[in-house]
């Protein structure tokens, strides 16, 4: 797959290598002057070099996105400078992954990519990207967050051979970077390691020199421009870090789900209800600042690596799909029931993608339904092949429900005013639950249910 991956400093390499390694195309973003430390491993440093080797592995500068397919396809990792990473529009990645590791989002959103993935605090599963990857050394570097956040900064590093904070060289003053040392060399206590803006920087401990910044790169008083190692491994100055093999191996992980599923689903809102016991159109009713059919709409748009259709009446709804990307379907006939919007959906979708696998339909009445909920769903989809997998609580079905192309036959047989809950009853045992909070699965049946928002 395509993945482009915002940042290249050391974790942000170690995430490209097995990204690498796995088969994939890989295209970083990076800053005209980075200010990597551990540069010796990471490809930032191909913005001043034009290329840079790293393990088995080379970046190479590239100024257009016709190079970086040049440089993909000779085998090697793409590199621009391009902070913002505007490139992605053009690119059209299939996976993005911020891992600028700046402790705040600094532009990524959901809909950039089919798979959005934030590496460290900043970011919040669900909102601003599908997943995040925890970045905290302990027992839950690596996971793979798909509902919150990865734990907070505390402004401490983590501890690397019984020290923490001494580790680290910071710049003693605003100016250009002067290092007296290199990486590789060993360091005394109380040594002067470097001048920041004339400033002389001490080594608070004796060790190795894992880290420093180029000369002539400005700095700020305070920030971080070297890190000395108490363990004085030589190779682990020029190898992957085991922090980043880890944080890359949550970020393949993601990815290697992702692809599990990519292109074999659609997704179906239905929204084509008469609101006959709501007494007029629920849809377009006002909650927390905005109608009630946007709450669907922004949950589809979060899923632009599937082909997505609402069925609904209202024109209104219909202009909305089609502003965000999302193909509408007209039920003219809402008084037939859900069964008859439920088949004009499935029959929209095999017109349109006859070799889908499943196709997974909600309802535009669900307003607290978390995204989050819905990637928990296609992750179940990859791992549970032919399982009818719904939102529920405590293993009792909701929606939205992911139905197998082999239950279709029987979905387009439906009359009336029943839905799949009826198909779903013939086959428990093939009915998987993902649990989902009571708050998720309430729909806006009467006036009385919206205070309950």
């Amino acid at each position: 797959m395509k993945i482009l991956i915002r940042g290249a400093g050391d974790l942000a390499t170690g995430i490209a290598a097995r990204l690498y390694h796995s088969g994939h195309n890989i295209l970083m973003t990076e800053r005209e002057a980075p200010l990597t430390v551990r540069r010796t491993v990471a490809f930032s440093r191909a913005v001043y070099e034009g290329s840079a080797k790293v393990e088995d592995m080379e970046a190479r500068l590239v100024h257009s996105l016709d190079e970086a397919y040049a440089v993909m396809g000779d085998g090697n990792i793409a590199l621009i400078v391009d902070e913002a990473a505007e490139i992605r529009k053009e690119f059209c990645p299939d996976v993005v992954v911020d891992a600028i590791l700046a402790k705040k989002n600094l532009g990524t959103k959901i809909t950039d990519a089919p798979l959005a993935v934030g590496v460290g605090p900043g970011f919040y599963a669900g909102q601003d990207c599908h997943c995040v990857v925890e970045t905290k050394r302990g027992h839950t570097l690596g996971q793979v967050i798909y509902d919150g956040a990865a734990l907070p900064n505390t402004g401490v590093p983590g501890e690397v051979g019984g020290y923490t904070t001494e580790r680290l060289l910071k710049a003693s003053g605003d100016g250009v970077m002067e290092p007296l040392i290199s990486i590789g060399d060993m360091v005394e206590k109380g040594q002067i390691a470097a001048y920041t803006g004339g400033e002389a920087v001490y080594a608070a401990m004796s060790g190795m020199v894992r880290g420093m910044l180029q000369k002539g790169v400005s700095v700020v008083k305070g920030m971080k421009i070297g890190d000395i190692d108490a363990r004085c491994e030589k190779e682990h100055c020029w190898t992957i870090s085991d922090k980043a093999r880890a944080i890359g191996g949550g970020v393949l992980e993601a990815v290697q789900c992702y692809e599990a599923v990519k292109g074999r689903f659609a997704m179906v809102m239905l929204a084509a209800g008469t609101g006959s016991r709501y007494g007029k159109d629920k849809l377009s009713e006002v909650l927390a600042g905005k109608p009630l059919y946007q709450y669907s709409m922004e949950r589809l748009e979060a899923f632009c690596g599937r082909e997505r259709f609402v069925v609904t009446g209202n024109a209104v709804i219909l202009e909305e799909a089609k502003k965000r990307g999302i193909s509408g379907i007209v039920n003219r006939e809402p008084h037939l029931g859900i069964s008859h919007s439920l088949q004009l959906g499935l029959q929209a979708v095999l017109r349109e993608k006859p070799e889908v696998e499943g196709v997974l339909f909600g309802v535009c009445d669900q307003p607290g339904l978390k995204v989050s909920t819905i990637q928990k769903i296609w992750n179940a989809a990859a791992v549970r092949p032919g399982k009818i997998i719904c939102a529920g609580k405590d293993g009792q079905p909701g929606n939205p429900v992911l139905w197998p192309k082999k239950y279709f036959g029987e979905l387009l047989e439906l009359k009336g005013d029943t839905g799949g809950r009826a198909v779903m009853r013939k086959y428990p045992e093939q009915v998987y639950v993902v649990e989902a909070d009571e708050r998720e699965l309430k729909d806006i049946d009467r006036k009385e249910d919206m205070g309950s928002f």
